[in-house]
């Protein structure tokens, strides 16, 4: 046998082990697949668990349940806990331009449902109420205020309430208080967190302070790539701040808490770990945030609230983190100081970033207790 017909038959083998091999591989990859989709689906029943008494029975007069309701034409999905629905109800609006936050109360629990009947809606597009064929041009800020409004109405007529409470976070709260201002009729008060007033401005601020922060650490290279990707006042966020920004946030304690590091960790391992979604739902919690991001961050950002809510006739209460750059502290201050209300309340949680209901919730439930249903503001700044 010629040299050369040995050589071509040790490639054919050399190749006829690396197509075994490659075999075995994609086998055993299709298997771990197979398996973490299993572990996944068992991992996910999406069912909130009851409230239960002493004797681990379900508590007489609660309420824990996940549901769609059409509002304006569209099935949206909620959560709704209360451990006594004989409470005042509250609406709590969450935040981004469709990111559900219910999942995070497993590992941050706000309490909320001793004092009120929680409904933790899923907004139009996000989460429970993501549909993939939803018209485009029904996402929009008005649409929310309008779905807003519908939800509100739908938690007076079924828990029969004259009123109830409403409670917006970021990016919710572009769209709570404008509802709170178009029909206070309807709500006992507004509770904004992490209140928005001109996300454009407060962008700069929080690049600034990215910029110091790093600088003074020494982090010559993340200096370089925020300086070469500035945010401008005007118009879209350059997509390469964008890509920075939540990342920069998060390492220096800016972001969505001040313990978190890392939004994969804190906020998308989270999403997926949460039992009361399905496994199909917590996918469209994330197919609904990006679909969300690209349809609504612009018009969120450019939104001035310092025009166009000035005056609130309820009881206005603003909590939010010293540490918060998410959204600016000195703005949603400043925006604070002009608003007009019968009875304002600004709270500084001083050990929190941007999510102070989740960081610090027994001062949250301290000021709830004693100011939010009293109709009071004891316990504000400066009282």
């Amino acid at each position: 046998m010629t040299s050369n017909k040995i050589k071509q038959l040790s490639i054919k083998s050399y190749v006829r082990k690396g197509t075994r091999i490659m075999q075995i591989i994609l086998a055993v990859l299709l298997v771990c697949a197979f398996i973490l989709v299993g572990v996944m689906l068992a991992w996910s029943p999406g069912k909130p668990e009851p409230f239960l008494d002493e004797n681990r029975r379900p508590l007489a007069g609660s309420i824990s349940e996940k549901i769609h309701v059409e509002i304006n034409g569209s099935q949206q999905g909620m959560f709704i806990k209360g451990r006594d629905v004989a409470n005042p109800v509250l609406l709590f609006i969450h935040g981004g331009t469709g990111m559900p936050e219910y999942f995070m109360t497993q590992n941050y629990p706000t309490g909320l449902e001793d004092y009120f009947t929680v409904c933790w809606w899923d907004r139009r597009g996000a989460g429970l109420s993501y549909a993939a064929n939803a018209a485009q041009d029904t996402m929009t800020i008005d649409q929310y205020i309008s779905d807003t409004l519908e939800v509100t109405n739908y938690l007076r007529t079924r828990f029969h309430k004259d009123k109830i409470f409403v409670m917006a976070h970021s990016g919710g709260s572009i769209i709570g208080i404008q509802a709170a201002a178009k029909a206070p009729e309807l709500y006992y008060a507004y509770i904004g967190v992490g209140q928005m007033s001109y996300q454009h401005k407060s962008e700069m601020l929080a690049y600034q302070y990215m910029v110091e922060r790093y600088r003074e650490a020494g982090n010559a290279d993340m200096v370089r790539q925020l300086e070469a990707a500035p945010p401008t006042m005007t118009g879209p966020l350059p997509d390469s701040y964008m890509r920075l920004r939540d990342k920069a946030m998060h390492e220096l304690g800016v972001g969505t808490t001040r313990d978190m590091k890392s939004v994969m960790t804190g906020v998308f391992l989270a999403s997926w770990l949460c039992r009361d979604y399905t496994l199909g739902e917590k996918i469209d919690i994330w197919r609904g945030k990006f679909s969300s991001d690209k349809r609504l961050w612009d018009k969120v950002i450019a939104t001035d609230l310092t025009k166009i809510v000035t005056k609130l006739d309820i009881p206005v209460y603003f909590f939010h983190g010293k540490y918060d750059y998410t959204v600016s502290y000195p703005e949603t201050k400043a925006y604070f100081n002009m608003l007009e209300a019968p009875v304002k309340g600004f709270y500084t949680f001083e050990n929190s970033a941007h999510g102070p209901m989740f960081e610090e919730p027994s001062k949250m439930r301290q000021i709830i207790e004693h100011d939010v249903l009293t109709g009071t503001n004891s316990l504000a700044d400066g009282q």
